[in-house]
């Protein structure tokens, strides 16, 4: 095709597409952020520690995560509601229902045991002989302290302050160990640091929750789990005995603002992170949407119940999130391309063709005025005209598949040229 005819049949059509396609582009949704800040809880803890998994795992997609450090469960629901961060992990049982109103769950992603470690001395055998003990309960603010007194209400009666003593995970553990306090309460990963040297200590012994069943019963947000014997170390036997425990369950918390494309892919790395066996669960029971307290939003529903989109499956984040945004588009562009293109052959013919016909209007005149004319000499202007209307049509550039059409002319220009040198201007008879 010559390119002079391709640009303008096509040319047109093409600035049409080309227009809807940029059209539809700035009707797509916004692309997702490049950054967002995730509440990590306090350094050194188990929230923290998965913060910086995501946070490696999601710069890997091209997301750069700012870590704040917080001092807790509360103080990441407040940092949510006021827009200060994107996304935490919250303990399970301490969204109100204001919080429903404007936070999301992405899912529980692990169970978060609530240990009670007492002096080894210490004749308490369940939380609620604590009562009058000088027990440290975790800082204001913090998901360890909220659960905790959530347990002492459970127990009834009246808590007196020196059983409600606000320590952090740390200065617990150096006061238990230095006898400064009786027991000491911790919401937190057996991972933990802390929790793995109270554990390994003599000094101290572990709180069974005997009614732990119970308790989950009457606390939505709660679960009964069980430390079995020797699961923390097989060969020194700890713990001795099989530890009956509540724990609550962590769940990765988000604004109901936050873009669907980040939210999708903060639960694929759940996936990747907490899909892990535990200390207390198999391999792949997490995440999933068991003892949350938040709602959550219709794709993380549909994640958990058909798993990654498509795109997500075979494509990179930002290619799948593109595409995500631009299928939506596709059946307005194929709608306004189909026609065009469908158009667009018809055209071509048509103008290849009338750049061939057009030229039979002038042989027509031609032919008329050499007929009216006597044969002989008075015919010769017009038989020069047809000579010149043959230089003229041989210099037509069109396709080899029209060729047929082009010579077409040329003969019927030399018929009539024939025509008006032998014929009779009256009867048209050849002479």
């Amino acid at each position: 095709m010559p390119g002079k005819d391709f640009w303008k049949i096509y040319g047109p059509l093409i600035a049409v597409a080309l227009i809807g396609f940029v059209w539809a582009l700035s009707a797509m949704k916004p692309a997702p952020p490049q950054s967002i800040r995730f509440a990590a809880g306090s350094p050194g803890g188990a929230y923290h520690a998965y913060a910086q998994r995501y946070q490696r795992l999601l710069e890997e997609q091209g997301i750069k995560v700012e870590l704040v450090d917080t001092a807790g469960s509360i103080d990441n629901l407040r940092m949510l509601e006021d827009g200060e961060v994107d996304v935490a992990i919250v303990q399970g049982g301490l969204a109100t229902p204001e919080d429903a109103a404007i936070l999301r769950s992405a899912g529980g992603i692990f169970e978060e045991p609530f240990w009670i470690f007492v002096r080894a001395d210490h004749p308490a055998e369940s939380l609620g002989d604590l009562r009058d003990s000088r027990l440290s309960i975790g800082l204001e603010g913090s998901g360890t302290r909220a659960l905790a007194r959530a347990l002492q209400q459970q127990y009834g009666g009246v808590w007196p302050e020196a059983s409600r003593q606000a320590l952090g995970s740390t200065e617990s553990q150096a006061a238990l160990f230095a006898g400064e306090i009786d027991a000491a309460a911790f919401a937190a990963s057996p991972g933990a640091a802390y929790i793995q040297a109270l554990l390994r200590s003599e000094e101290v012994r572990l709180l069974p929750f005997e009614r732990a069943e119970a308790l989950a019963r009457r606390e939505e947000s709660l679960s009964a789990v069980t430390l079995i014997r020797g699961v923390i170390d097989v060969g020194a036997d700890i713990p001795a005995q099989d530890v009956p425990l509540v724990a609550a369950i962590a769940q990765l918390t988000v604004h109901r603002d936050i873009h669907p494309a980040i939210e999708a892919l903060l639960l694929d790395t759940a996936v990747l992170i907490h899909s892990e066996p535990s200390v207390f669960t198999k391999g792949g029971q997490f995440p999933n949407m068991s003892n949350i307290d938040l709602p959550v939003s219709r794709q993380v529903a549909r994640y958990y119940q058909n798993g990654p989109s498509f795109l997500r499956r075979y494509f990179p984040f930002g290619v799948a999130n593109f595409l995500d945004r631009a299928w939506v588009l596709a059946i307005p562009l194929l709608t306004l391309a189909f026609p065009l293109v469908r158009a667009a052959p018809p055209l071509y013919r048509w103008r290849v063709r009338r750049k061939i016909y057009v030229w039979y209007k002038d042989l027509r005149e031609l032919e008329a005025q050499g007929r009216a004319l006597p044969k002989g000499p008075a015919r010769v202007g017009v038989e020069k005209q047809l000579e010149r209307l043959q230089v003229e049509v041989g210099k037509l550039d069109v396709p080899l598949s029209y060729t047929d059409d082009l010579y077409r002319l040329r003969s019927h220009i030399e018929f009539v040229k024939q025509l008006l040198v032998s014929s009779d201007p009256v009867t048209g008879v050849t002479m």
